[in-house]
């Protein structure tokens, strides 16, 4: 059987390594890290497309440093949104389907319910200002698209909140976490198999939300952490996690207060489902687990 080629962009970044691991059998996949294709770079981007004809590019490029992108406007719109856009338009001319991602940081927080695809964007900051014109330029491009945006994405590798709580609560026994921020934990792992069907399922064109399931503070999603990464051995000792509010931890850029995704859509045209985010939350650490028992 001959195999379709995919070409995920930004392999290098914990969803790429994700989707590069979560491929279907009928693909062969090939990962661009940013050392070896800078999306900001139009004749590399060109020269890797024409080369590779993929059938289907899986966009997991991005400047994600959100605080970093208020002092950085010129190379966060590179990359989350000229970037794209010139993917998008390569793979227009040549007939390639593609899957972009975006972000629950394109909306101000100010909804009282979950964000449906069709809500209104409108961004805080930079970084969710250049995510949304990378939307904007992949939908006017004419390819074949879905972009699908979602939140607070962690997993076992990379650099997450994830890895990041568990690093601070062996070094200090305790941590401060802001619980006036409502969003959705995403699993790397549950958001690369979404970007799986929807680069195969063709039909299914625009824009769509995933997340995994519930809608939690980041103090609630600390204090999972804790619990669990304990019960699992992950952690020596309890760690203890103390609740704060925004203002007492500012940052340069502004988050929104409330990001929680409505997946309803996404998973109707999929026929899939999510699952609880505390449920995939353990299996994260539980795959961390059996890596740290592997090294020794």
């Amino acid at each position: 059987m001959r195999l379709s080629t995919a070409l995920v962009v930004g392999a290098g970044g914990q969803l790429g390594q994700a989707c590069i691991a979560a491929a279907p059998p009928e693909f062969s996949v090939r990962g661009l890290s940013k050392s070896e294709c800078d999306l900001t770079d139009v004749r590399a981007v060109r020269r890797y497309l024409g080369d590779m004809a993929p059938t289907v590019v899986i966009n997991a490029a991005a400047f994600t440093a959100v605080d970093a992108a208020e002092s950085e406007p010129q190379l966060a719109e590179a990359i989350n949104a000229t970037g794209p856009t010139t993917v998008a338009a390569m793979c227009a001319e040549q007939g390639i389907r593609l899957v972009h991602v975006s972000t629950d940081f394109v909306f101000d927080g100010s909804a009282a319910s979950p964000y449906g695809p069709e809500a209104s964007p409108s961004p805080l900051g930079v970084y969710g200002a250049s995510k949304l014109r990378g939307e904007q330029g992949v939908a006017a491009s004419g390819a074949s698209y879905a972009t699908v945006r979602t939140s607070w994405v962690y997993g076992p590798t990379g650099r997450n909140f994830l890895l990041t709580m568990l690093r601070l609560m062996r070094e200090q026994g305790v941590v401060r976490v802001v619980n006036d921020q409502i969003g959705s934990p995403t699993a790397a792992h549950t958001l690369a198999a979404v970007c799986w069907a929807l680069a195969t399922h063709t039909q299914a064109q625009g824009l769509f939300h995933w997340s995994d399931r519930g809608a939690i503070t980041w103090y609630d999603f600390a204090c999972a952490i804790a619990e669990d990464a304990l019960e699992l051995g992950l952690l020596d000792a309890p760690a203890r996690v103390e609740p704060i509010a925004t203002e007492e931890y500012p940052t340069p850029a502004e988050r929104p207060a409330y990001s929680v995704l409505d997946s309803t859509a996404t998973c109707e045209a999929l026929g899939i489902s999510q699952r609880p985010w505390r449920e995939v939350l353990r299996d994260v650490l539980g795959s961390l687990l059996l890596a740290q028992r592997e090294s020794l």
